[in-house]
């Protein structure tokens, strides 16, 4: 009871936090603050969504399975992201939406 109490709240969490990510890359001003965004919603709410079904399936072959990919996730997402960011810095292109004066 407790497990399955705690996987929801870990899936409603993940859920949580991709819908805001998504909104925050819609509704942000600039690059910079949309890959904050994005980047937040590749990081913990994959955490605590795949960490919810893995609770879920309990000690089995395919709790390592989700462990795996969490892990590869855990190292190549924010590594992209970062190297996107840095690709935007790097082109000094202003990565701020065109304004009406």
């Amino acid at each position: 009871m407790i497990i399955d109490i705690l996987s929801f709240a870990m899936l409603a969490l993940g859920g949580f936090f991709v819908f805001m990510g998504g909104l925050g890359a819609l509704r942000l001003p600039d690059l910079y603050t949309r890959m904050h965004a994005a980047s937040l919603t590749d990081s913990l709410g994959t955490l605590l969504t795949i960490g919810g079904i893995m609770l879920q399936s309990g000690w089995s072959l395919a709790t390592i399975k989700l462990l795996t990919i969490l892990f590869f996730l855990m190292m190549t997402g924010p590594t992209a992201t970062y190297a996107l960011a840095n690709a935007a810095l790097f082109s000094r292109d202003d990565a701020r939406p065109a304004t009406e004066p």
